[in-house]
């Protein structure tokens, strides 16, 4: 038993090695107007995640140079964490009884916080939102408010994973629903 718990870590370790070139290589994919959205629902849990290219919301990905960069920045960030006012981000059916507990919005370069974010001259922002659903049964679908949000963008790469299984789907305008049960 134990020679094959040794030839069994020594097999992933092998394949793990030859795997992480082609991993280092491939970097980051970082395409103007795409965001990935990761959307998983958990018990009474639903969490989204999103990441794209700042362009993708702004047009630039450094840090804001003139007062009109800056107001834009400034609009971005509290558009994001408030994914629920003025005309919603995402919606789920009413039903569900969904409402949001975390919003936590991630853009350093936008913050000031640092410069070498930027310095290869691509800067993304990344979101997690956390919502808690008292009817996770009725979730059906998610709706998406990002298209007419942000007229930058121009696809959604989506995950879903949730207690029916996992998908993929691509998202292009005008589409703007995202389908959570099978």
């Amino acid at each position: 038993m134990q020679v094959h718990t040794r030839s069994l870590a020594l097999t992933l370790t092998l394949i793990g090695l030859a795997l992480a070139p082609s991993a280092a290589w491939a970097g980051k994919a970082h395409e103007h107007g795409v965001m990935k959205l990761d959307v998983a629902l958990d018990g009474n849990t639903l969490s989204i995640a999103l990441e794209s290219p700042l362009d993708s919301f702004l047009g630039f990905e450094r840090a804001p140079r003139t007062d009109a960069e800056r107001q834009a920045a400034a609009d971005l960030l509290a558009r994001l964490r408030r994914p629920d006012r003025g005309p919603p981000l995402f919606t789920a059916a009413s039903a569900a009884q969904c409402t949001l507990s975390k919003a936590d919005v991630r853009a350093p370069v936008l913050e000031a916080l640092t410069q070498a974010a930027a310095k290869d001259g691509h800067a993304d922002l990344d979101a997690d939102y956390t919502y808690t659903c008292a009817q996770p049964a009725q979730l059906g679908r998610l709706d998406l408010g990002l298209f007419d949000a942000f007229r930058r963008l121009k696809r959604i790469d989506v995950q879903v994973a949730g207690p029916q299984g996992q998908s993929k789907l691509t998202l292009a305008r005008p589409a703007r629903s995202i389908k959570l049960a099978r």
